[in-house]
């Protein structure tokens, strides 16, 4: 079979295992494209150990600028022994594979239809370096030197890298760039380059390259948040460190050193959200960040934010479930259970962040729902919008805008004798004016607590003052509709019955998905629903069309299950496409799913569930 032949459009996936010291240069590996302004998406797929089980790292080089995973491997570089053979099979036909060729490996262990590549890595280090941490650590950059001998990656941009990445360590430079030549010029001397190519372009521009759970953090500060209670939890952790870090910047006073925040690790998921409700009632901006086993014991205190309405805010950065699950594999597994945490009649607001760039601009404007809305809102990410770095816009935030803290009454209105009920409705939006501790000596304090009450927050348990308040309530969240952000349209460029919905992290591969289905004549409308409550828009996208697909990485279509309650629509006209084996979604695969749904002409799609990490 004749070799793939591509430029700046090729997948090349790292197997190794964890622990190795390989992340670090597998990472710059990705960078280096960037760097010769070719834009990248890179995916790290890793277990929930320290060191000893496998890992896999995909850089989707990708001049078009797509951010999802494509689906398939055009080049594999096979590091570690124990997934050899799903590694191998992971290769398209035509593709390459690049392995250690130290050790000779009979033929059965190979394939006809790739092309294989051997560099003698550990012979080289062991030739090199007689020390074996340093074998092990510099056996990667040598692997590096190799890829970019072959790909045609300038090695200029990949020594600048080692520079940055080592400043100040001269020593730690001097050694890694001369580990970087030692495997350029051993393929320069033996091998050929091969047909996946990498050329100077101009496509990244000003785009940045970051994490979600980064992106997330700095947009807490930006929305006015200066308490954050929180307890470790993959894959969340990355995001209070990252605020923690922001807050030292900006929240600090510049003359008398003095923090203006208050940033706790609680003994547990229930103290943090404690903590975080209690600073929300005495009017500070706080939240919490977590992911599903967390939300699981933040039940009770969700429902006192609901029940007395008090401002609070979840980043829920989603992973594999149930129990500990897979904590390092990525799923929007926790969509029911946040849009309806608490026993009794719940309902909370979520917002769906697709990238980064979303990440900033819903971390801030959550403060805002919180304050305004005057209840929990939740910022559903996953592990891979958190955990993984995204090429995404520059975050722009207008520096005119305040800060939405709601109907919060003064100690001049109060003053003035103006009526205050706390959980009065004096305009029919079903929120309540507030006041904060301490606003008045003798007027608007409040006393509170999850029971029922009358609007003057008077304990009752009649049932008609109980029922007014719940049906208040649900006025409140039809108020939330126009305030969260709404669906976006996508039409097809030709008419079309059938619709998908899709949200969150999926973003990425559905465009490209659209795009594929579309130049193979199978045209489909799509919305991408970014908050709940659903706006109206989503029901009357589901009612123009005789069949919507509901795309999501769960297994139980949580999605799909969340719009028939909510909208009472006919299951028979939602069809879920569900991917849930902890890998991000392809484009490969959507576009399977749905294009070979749409004609019975078109090839099987491929329904396989693969093995974790594969795909």
């Amino acid at each position: 079979m004749r070799p793939l032949e591509a430029v700046n459009d090729f997948v090349v996936k790292f197997a190794n295992v964890n622990g190795s010291g390989s992340a670090s240069a597998n990472a710059m590996f990705a960078k280096s494209f960037l760097r010769m302004g070719v834009p990248v998406a890179a995916r790290n797929i890793f277990p929930s150990n320290i060191q000893g089980l496998p890992t896999w790292y995909e850089v989707r080089v990708t001049e078009a600028g797509h951010q999802g995973r494509r689906g398939g491997v055009d080049m594999m570089v096979a590091m570690n022994p124990q997934t050899w053979d799903r590694d191998l099979a992971e290769i398209e036909p035509g593709g390459y594979l690049f392995y250690d060729s130290t050790k000779p490996l009979p033929p059965s262990k190979f394939r006809e239809d790739i092309t294989v590549v051997g560099v003698p890595l550990t012979r080289m280090c062991n030739e090199a370096y007689s020390v074996p941490r340093e074998r092990q650590l510099f056996k990667n950059t040598i692997y590096v030197g190799a890829l970019a001998a072959l790909l045609d990656i300038e090695i200029g941009v990949i020594e600048q890298l080692l520079a940055e990445q080592f400043a100040g360590k001269e020593r730690l430079i001097s050694a890694n760039v001369a580990a970087l030549h030692m495997g350029a010029d051993y393929v320069k001397a033996n091998l050929a380059p091969l047909g996946l190519r990498a050329r100077r372009a101009d496509k990244v521009g000003d785009r940045i390259y970051v994490e979600g759970n980064m992106a997330a953090g700095l947009g807490a500060v930006y929305g006015g948040a200066t308490v954050c209670a929180w307890y470790p939890i993959t894959p969340s952790t990355s995001l209070a460190e990252a605020f923690t870090e922001f807050c030292g910047d900006y929240r600090t006073d510049p003359k008398t050193g003095k923090a203006r925040y208050a940033i706790v690790q609680a003994e547990d998921e229930i103290a943090s959200i404690g903590m975080v409700v209690g600073a929300g009632w005495n009017g500070a901006r706080a939240f919490t960040a977590t992911s599903g086993p967390g939300i699981s014991l933040m039940q009770e205190f969700v429902g006192l934010s609901y029940f007395a309405e008090i401002p609070a805010v979840i980043f829920d950065v989603q992973r594999g479930g149930p129990s500990t699950g897979m904590p390092t594999r990525t799923q929007q597994s926790d969509i029911l259970s946040a849009a309806y945490a608490s026993h009794g009649d719940t309902k909370h607001v979520m917002l769906l962040p697709q990238d980064p760039g979303e990440c900033f601009e819903m971390g801030a404007l959550a403060f805002d729902l919180s304050d305004r809305l005057q209840t929990t809102i939740f910022v559903m990410l996953d592990l891979d919008i958190g955990m993984n770095e995204w090429l995404t816009e520059p975050f722009a935030w207008d520096d005119s805008r305040k800060l939405d803290r709601g109907k919060v009454m003064t100690h001049d209105e109060l003053e003035a004798g103006r009526d205050f009920g706390r959980y009065l409705d004096v305009d029919g939006d079903g929120i309540p004016f507030r006041t904060y501790p301490g606003t008045h000596p003798t007027k608007g304090g409040y006393f509170t607590r999850g029971t029922s009450r009358n609007p003057y927050a008077r304990y009752s348990e009649e049932g008609s003052v109980y029922v007014d308040n719940v049906q208040r309530l649900l006025r409140k969240f039809e108020t939330a509709k126009g305030l969260v952000p709404a669906p976006v349209r996508r039409n097809a460029a030709k008419p079309t019955r059938t619709g998908v919905i899709y949200y969150g992290s999926t973003g990425a591969a559905m465009d490209e998905a659209l795009q594929v289905m579309a130049a193979n004549g199978r045209h489909v409308d799509a919305m991408r629903v970014r908050g709940f409550p659903f706006a109206d828009e989503v029901f009357a996208f589901i009612a123009a069309h005789d069949e919507v697909f509901v795309v999501e990485q769960n297994r139980d279509g949580q999605l799909r299950t969340l719009i028939m309650n909510e909208g009472g629509v006919d299951p028979a006209k939602l069809t879920a496409v569900l991917h849930y084996d902890g890998t991000p979604i392809t484009a490969r695969f959507i576009a399977g799913e749905i294009g070979g749904a749409l004609s019975p002409a078109a090839p099987t799609p491929e329904r396989r569930q693969v093995p974790e990490a594969a795909e």
